[in-house]
């Protein structure tokens, strides 16, 4: 319902410099309410594979970045007793060195999960310990989200999230929560909880260790019509906005709508105003001149 240009006259009996506005279009499209967070790239369950004797690498099969199935051969391994005995036949010939290794084989090292090599800390010829980690696996890699406790409500399992990682910022990606921290964290008198975000799909390029960005999607609105933030103003409980003159040196029109959901940048609006339909936002005189500046503040009908 329109509310008349009281505003617009208000301002010009007053017989001050009008405030500055600047046109904007009530516009159709999605709106997403969402939480954001920072994170880290983690393996969610992270294995160290430890050989089961120490000695030496004869054979490397698996390569960083690869994904291997459990029980899949990763290396082949000798004691330190067979790589003496080994390399004692390789000096006596080929077919001595070949009847050694038909009558003392190898020991492989076995995926025991299926999942992803994402560190190898051996190379073929290498002795090592029974206490090296001599690979590292994980079944997927998954983002640790910090959630301030004042938002820890509105997350819930398996909710939509979008992922943007530092290193790749035109590349974002969905996600879903796939677990929620029962135990908090302080740091500096903020207390955070950790929620666990697994990528649908991981692409290729995501990396342990990488610092991500997290929008928990906590409502969406799809086709709907918008108008900027800078242009509704609330009053009483009641939202209005300013509709452009249609016609030149016209007054404007101050006319209440009727909201739904915001983003902090824009509103959707249910009813009062159509696709297209011009309204004015108020900007702020930079200097006394023409130059001017936004000013989502101001309220309508209020001499500066």
């Amino acid at each position: 319902m329109a509310l008349g240009a009281g505003a617009y006259f208000y301002w010009r009996a007053g017989g001050e410099t009008q405030p500055a506005y600047r046109e904007i279009s009530v516009s159709r499209g999605d709106l997403e309410l969402t939480i954001l967070s920072t994170g880290v790239v983690q393996p969610r369950n992270r294995l160290e594979i430890k050989p089961p004797i120490a000695g030496r690498a004869e054979q490397v099969l698996v390569q960083e970045g690869q994904n291997v199935a459990k029980g899949q051969i990763m290396a082949w391994m000798s004691s330190t007793e067979r790589a003496a005995l080994i390399d004692a036949a390789r000096a006596r010939g080929p077919e001595e060195l070949k009847r050694w290794e038909e009558l003392y084989r190898a020991t492989p090292v076995l995926a025991p999960i299926n999942g992803t090599v994402i560190a190898r800390s051996v190379e073929p010829g290498q002795t090592f310990t029974g206490n090296d980690a001599v690979f590292v696996m994980s079944d997927r890699l998954t983002v640790k989200a910090q959630v301030d406790e004042t938002d820890i409500a509105q997350i819930r399992l398996r909710q939509s999230a979008q992922i943007v990682l530092d290193a790749y910022p035109e590349q974002p990606f969905p996600g879903r929560v796939d677990q929620i921290a029962y135990d908090a964290k302080t740091v500096n008198n903020v207390t955070t909880y950790e929620i666990d975000v697994l990528p649908e799909t991981v692409p290729p390029f995501m990396r342990s260790g990488m610092t991500a960005n997290v929008s928990f999607i906590m409502d969406t609105r799809r086709n709907v019509l918008l108008a900027p933030n800078a242009a509704v103003k609330s009053r009483n409980g009641d939202s209005y906005v300013l509709l452009a003159p249609a016609k030149p040196n016209g007054a404007p029109v101050e006319k209440r709508i009727k909201t739904g959901l915001s983003d902090g940048k824009q509103t959707e609006v249910l009813e009062g105003v159509t696709e297209n339909e011009k309204l004015l936002a108020p900007q702020m005189q930079v200097g006394g001149r023409g130059d001017t500046a936004s000013s989502p503040l101001m309220p309508f009908g209020r001499k500066r």
